[in-house]
């Protein structure tokens, strides 16, 4: 199975994000939207994983942020990866506890490690991937709106993270939630 660990977005933002993802669409070409529904903050992706791990996986890293506290986020920004002049990835940027959020991003990867997966080795940015540049068509009109700002205005609780299944199809990836972790 395709595996990764993520926080939900809930309802409000995502229709927040939908809004966010109409205005990027003005004038802009060869960008394949995510769908608002899909969107989510990975932690970690783990990739081709057998389902046999998953439970252990998922008692140790109950285990592992038992002493991590909810916390809030807001949506804030807009920006591509790698640069505005070659972007491959659009985003929408996050805020707020943030030092709490890297703190569970450090304790789930080393959950992760004690089962055999590799520590990323890029720095953890935590974002939200609204689309994928697919050509150069365009650029102009997309740095534009993301250069006039977000706009945005959402907050979220986070009280837990999920472990997800990923399944390729040609309209798109398909999540399922296989665990959820709850924090404290």
């Amino acid at each position: 199975m395709r595996i990764f660990i993520a926080i939900p977005i809930p309802a409000p933002c995502r229709d927040a994000l939908t809004r966010m993802q109409s205005h990027l669409q003005t004038g802009t070409k060869d960008v394949r939207w995510t769908p608002v529904a899909s969107i989510h903050l990975t932690l970690k992706f783990l990739g081709e994983t057998d389902s046999g791990i998953i439970p252990p996986m998922a008692e140790s890293l109950r285990s592992a942020s038992s002493r991590t506290n909810r916390f809030r986020l807001r949506l804030a920004g807009l920006g591509c990866f790698p640069h505005l002049k070659s972007p491959r990835v659009v985003w929408c940027g996050v805020e707020g506890d943030t030092d709490t959020l890297s703190s569970l991003q450090k304790t789930v990867e080393t959950a992760c490690t004690a089962f055999g997966f590799q520590p990323e080795d890029r720095p953890f940015r935590p974002h939200l991937t609204l689309g994928r540049v697919q050509s150069g068509r365009g650029l102009q009109a997309l740095a534009d709106r993301i250069a006039s700002g977000s706009g945005l205005e959402c907050s979220f609780g986070v009280d837990g993270f999920n472990i997800y299944k990923s399944v390729l199809k040609p309209q798109g990836a398909v999540y399922t939630v296989l665990e959820t972790i709850a924090l404290h």
